[in-house]
């Protein structure tokens, strides 16, 4: 992905909602089938990582981003911005 594409959805991002949360149950069949349904209605989708996860941040993000065939754009603090 480019620099001004990934710019881009970064600052689209700013605006957004968290719309799931992944906490001490990690990532669960469930999570990922509603990501996918976000992901499928908005294209873009933020997501975050509670403490409670037990994981580093970044390498769950990875893991959210694999398991939902989706672009990580950003990590920032415990939230990550997927896009399709």
């Amino acid at each position: 992905m480019d620099k001004d594409k990934l710019y881009k959805l970064k600052s689209e991002a700013v605006h957004l909602k968290p719309i799931i949360n992944i906490g001490k149950n990690g990532i669960t069949d469930a999570a990922v089938e509603e990501l996918k349904k976000q992901i499928k209605a908005n294209r873009l989708v933020k997501v975050k990582m509670l403490k409670s996860a037990g994981m580093d941040a970044r390498t769950l993000a990875q893991q959210v981003a694999d398991a939902t065939k989706t672009t990580l754009v950003e990590v920032k603090g415990n939230t990550v911005v997927l896009y399709r």
